[in-house]
């Protein structure tokens, strides 16, 4: 009988031969699910259409067509200022098959600017909700409530850069989050951070910027990760316009703009999320104790519903074709692959990949998203935010991958931090810095960051003042030679150029 052919991942790397049942399996699960999902047809471009059919639209007509999808719910009302905010018969839903609900409106029921909700009756309850897809969400700055907003400008943002191509080799990141890129107090703006920051990020030769925190969070101090609308673009720091602007004059200098995406977990809020939408805590999210993510307090998606990998799906369609984001860096993915989330797990040898113990929902969903954002853009970048080093994560979807561009070298940030907290400059071990930053996958690209916001913000200070401190306020006068200052600017200086090969604060791809 003839031998059954591997897939590339498996050729290139002889040790994964023991687990090839398992990877031709996770390959097979894709290919699977994306005939399902197509009917056959293999299109996942035409599939990933959801934002396109929910949410607010304006209809053929020049009025308004609303769509939901809340299959436990037993009544529906579109509620807002235009309807004092109440329950009236011309603004309830109709139902439809398969869980969904449609209001067709006159075109003077509903302005641009108009703040409205959902209120959603079932079984046993009811209550407010923002639509799944609303694509701009505001908050009350005196009540601090949200509410989606109808956003429909006489004039939307033209973008004059068509067809844009990144020049990423390598790729050199400008890691970035709007709200805190200003000198003053306060929340900085998508405009502000165009006007003054983009032509510093283009001058110090930077090809591309990861933006964190765009997706609408209901708490600014989550850093954006408890997302609550996944299809708004934070309203915090601007108009959907600005961020279009942006994007515009960042492609214009020659700059790719990568999104910080979530799909690993959602804000538990009910009100504000997706947590009881319908009256159900299982419509997005699974629904025994996989639900909560014991470590960061929010809930996890249940991958294995169609609907659910539709909406995530057509999530990243939606912020490629209209925001033209070029990629992805998606948060969290060791959470997503495992049941455990990758807590307390050492992943010591390859047995650790194929226990049992993934999630294999995760993997294909992850897998279709990368089929999916390159068939819509070649040139897109995705970037995985991975730990524990699942084999194949950044390999192509054809050699056997998840179909990642690239994975992130997560350790590299801890050990520079633990290095220059823990240990005396004498007895820093030049085979140990070697083996860190070369201890990876050969056959995939790492981004290696020197460091990031998990070092620079959460918990810690930036490398330049774990090295200096409070000289820094102090000594920093060019005819002043204090030690730790010397010391530290010597050390800044000295350890990208010669182990990452650029200036303070990129990243670089191996």
């Amino acid at each position: 009988m003839r031998k059954k052919k591997n897939l590339a991942i498996i050729n290139d790397d002889p040790w994964l031969e023991p687990y090839s049942d398992a990877i031709n399996g996770r390959h097979q699960d894709a290919v699977n699910k994306i005939a399902e999902l197509t009917g056959g047809t293999g299109n996942l471009v035409e599939f990933a259409n959801a934002y396109n059919y929910y949410g607010l639209h304006r209809a053929v007509d020049g009025g308004w067509v609303f769509r939901e999808w809340a299959p436990n719910a037993t009544e529906v009302y579109l509620v807002g200022q235009f309807n004092d905010w109440r329950e009236c018969a011309p603004y309830k839903l109709k139902r439809l098959e398969g869980g969904n609900w449609e209001i067709v409106l006159p075109e003077r029921a509903l302005h641009h600017g108009d703040l409205y909700k959902l209120r959603v009756h079932w079984q046993g309850g009811e209550g407010e909700r923002i639509p799944a897809y609303a694509t701009r969400v505001v908050q009350d700055e005196k009540t601090l409530i949200f509410s989606a907003q109808v956003w429909a400008p006489e004039q939307t943002y033209e973008f004059k850069v068509k067809d844009f191509v990144p020049n990423v080799k390598p790729l050199l990141i400008y890691e970035c989050h709007i709200g805190m890129a200003q000198n003053r107090e306060g929340v900085g703006t998508y405009e502000e951070f165009r006007v003054n920051v983009l032509p510093r990020i283009v001058a110090d030769g930077y090809n591309a910027i990861q933006i964190m925190a765009i997706q609408e969070h209901p708490y600014y101090g989550s850093f954006g990760y408890h997302v609550s609308s996944f299809y708004a673009a934070s309203s915090r720091f601007g108009t959907p316009e600005e961020l279009k602007h942006l994007i515009d004059d960042a492609h214009a200098a020659g700059v790719a703009v990568i999104m910080d995406i979530v799909h690993s977990h959602a804000v538990k809020n009910e009100v504000e999320g997706l947590g009881c939408f319908d009256g159900t805590g299982d419509l997005y999210f699974y629904g025994d104790d996989k639900r909560e993510h014991p470590a960061w307090d929010s809930l996890c998606f249940d991958y294995g519903k169609n609907a659910v990998l539709n909406f995530l799906l057509s999530n990243c369609k939606f912020w490629l074709e209209e925001y033209k984001f070029d990629g992805f860096r998606f948060d969290g993915v060791t959470s997503m692959l495992y049941y455990s989330h990758g807590l307390g797990q050492a992943f010591g040898s390859y047995d650790d990949y194929y226990n049992g113990g993934e999630d294999t929902n995760a993997i294909t969903y992850l897998t279709l998203a990368n089929v999916l954002i390159h068939d819509i853009n070649p040139h897109a970048i995705t970037i995985a935010e991975e730990m524990s080093g699942m084999p194949g994560l950044a390999r192509t979807f054809k050699d056997g991958g998840i179909g990642f561009d690239y994975r992130m070298a997560m350790g590299i940030p801890d050990y520079w931090i633990k290095t220059i907290k823990e240990r005396k400059d004498e007895d820093w071990k030049p085979t140990s810095i070697f083996w860190e930053l070369t201890n990876r996958r050969a056959d995939e690209k790492t981004v290696s960051y020197a460091e990031s916001h998990d070092q620079a913000l959460v918990g810690d200070k930036t490398i330049i003042f774990r090295l200096i401190d409070k000289e820094m306020y102090w000594h920093m006068m060019t005819d002043d030679h204090d030690g730790t200052v010397d010391r530290g600017m010597a050390l800044h200086k000295w350890r990208l150029p010669q182990l990452h090969g650029q200036r303070v604060g990129t990243s670089r791809v191996d």
